[in-house]
């Protein structure tokens, strides 16, 4: 048996630190999801704006790329892009919608999900740029589809108003 004794102060010292702890956590825990649908959008939607020229106006330089510069890279090949004009449309359009949704966390683990998707297209065409932006991307993405959107979130909101009409249904 151990005559070790707690020096005095030291209940009081360890229980701040324990309630400290609870307190980091808990903030931590509402604002990581946050923090993390805020920086998997931001880099997207900067490239969705290069995209248009105005509402639903291609901008010229989009459709360029996808015709003559994007090409995919895929077991050693490289391949042209499919219906480029369509794929220019339907990435400018995404990386505008997912987004916004994952701002809001509106839709969030679906809107992460097509950035993931679109993140793998991308590391097909930009293969060397996975250490520093698709790995990075892929994480988050998977984080937010792993632990969703957060309290801090319109999905949370949503969820929390339609158990409230259950209950009193």
């Amino acid at each position: 048996m151990s005559n070790f004794q707690v020096p005095k102060g030291w209940p009081g010292i360890l229980g701040a630190a324990n309630c400290a702890l609870h307190w980091l956590t808990k903030i931590a825990g509402m604002a990581a999801p946050l923090f993390l649908r805020v920086a998997l959008a931001l880099p997207f939607f900067k490239s969705g704006l290069t995209k248009w020229d105005g509402f639903l106006s291609l901008a010229p330089t989009a459709s360029f790329l996808f015709e003559e510069e994007f090409k995919l890279h895929i077991l050693g090949k490289v391949y042209d892009l499919p219906a480029p004009d369509v794929l220019a449309f339907a990435s400018g359009s995404a990386e505008i919608i997912f987004p916004i949704l994952l701002i809001f966390g509106l839709g969030t683990r679906l809107s992460a999900l097509g950035l993931l998707g679109m993140t793998a297209v991308i590391q097909l065409i930009v293969p060397d740029g996975w250490a520093n932006f698709h790995l990075p991307w892929a994480t988050m993405a998977i984080a937010l589809i792993a632990i969703g959107p957060g309290q801090l979130s319109l999905d949370h909101w949503i969820r929390g108003l339609l158990k409230r009409q259950q209950a009193s249904a």
